[in-house]
């Protein structure tokens, strides 16, 4: 009989295969479960202290969120995506824009202390829990904090209280200011890390046939950049739609509900507080498919030839 022999190819899949098996034991008992116990509990009326057996509902958690007679309460779920839409359009886009710019700023600098510093400073907020950066800020956006009198100072308004934890938009400003804060590091870093990848070359070249400085960063940073722009992009947006540490701090504090309920933020109310665990249920559904489709989208945007160098 020929002896069978184990391929090196083989030898590595099976290992491979070993070192994969924890990992993937692990997402399927805490994330692939949940996804799933969520979408069969969001067809149930099912409470969570009750030892009633939760009734069958169909549809009917789902169409609760999005009954009409509801759409006017200031803490319906329409309320929860329009505020959480407004979040992630007013910090998605400063994140997005403003942290490919200072890391473009940071590489063309001359010193490696200085880029070193500038990089750490950037990214030491993101080490902090959105807990103690919202407790941070909150007290900054106090009455007689820095925040009204850095803003009076520039606005040459001294003296008046801008509301930031009390007023509706303000409060809606003030979520994003903190968020914002607390990653635009993180994502400096990753722009950081994309133009390192770009060989210099290419920019000596542009010098030596008369390109400016705005002509290469819109010929060939901004090309070479897309993979990290778009890993960028979907990152910030994801992590915007989850937002909610920052939006209970707020709360817990005295600061109105409505302008900062965020759907997380409906869910934990509706789930933890109200106990009504289908209705939660349905709303992480709804917010799953949203982060879905907007993933989706920004892949399908974002497709085109690609760039190579």
């Amino acid at each position: 009989m020929k002896k069978k022999y184990i391929t090196i190819e083989k030898k590595q899949a099976r290992w491979g295969f070993f070192f994969v098996v924890p990992s993937l034991l692990f997402f399927s008992v805490f994330s692939f479960y949940p996804i799933l116990n969520a979408f069969y509990t969001s067809f149930f009326d099912k409470r969570a202290l009750s030892k009633a057996a939760p009734a069958f509902l169909g549809l009917g958690n789902y169409k609760r969120l999005f009954n009409p007679a509801t759409m006017d309460n200031a803490l319906s779920f329409y309320n929860s995506l329009r505020s959480t839409f407004v979040f992630t359009i007013g910090t998605f886009v400063p994140l997005l824009i403003i942290s490919l710019l200072l890391a473009v700023f940071i590489s063309n600098l001359s010193g490696n202390r200085t880029k070193k510093f500038l990089q750490i400073a950037y990214y030491c907020p993101a080490v902090l829990s959105s807990v103690v950066a919202a407790a941070i800020w909150m007290i900054i956006f106090d009455p007689r904090g820095l925040g009204n009198q850095w803003l009076n100072a520039l606005l040459g308004t001294p003296g008046i209280d801008r509301r930031w934890l009390v007023d509706g938009t303000m409060e809606q400003v003030s979520t994003m200011v903190i968020y914002f804060w607390k990653y635009i590091g993180y994502f400096v870093i990753l722009f950081i890390t994309g133009l390192a990848s770009i060989p210099p070359t290419l920019y000596e070249a542009s010098t030596i046939d008369g390109a400016t400085k705005w002509q290469s960063f819109w010929k060939i940073t901004l090309p070479l950049l897309k993979p990290t722009v778009v890993l960028v992009s979907i990152m910030a947006m994801l992590q915007c739609l989850k937002t909610f540490s920052t939006q209970y701090m707020l709360y817990s504090n005295g600061a109105p509900r409505a302008p900062i309920n965020v759907i997380t933020f409906n869910i934990y109310v509706t789930g933890i507080q109200e106990q009504y665990l289908g209705r939660a249920s349905a709303m992480s559904v709804v917010l799953f498919l949203l982060m879905l489709f907007f993933t989706w989208a920004q892949f399908r945007v974002s497709k085109s030839d690609q760039v190579d160098y």
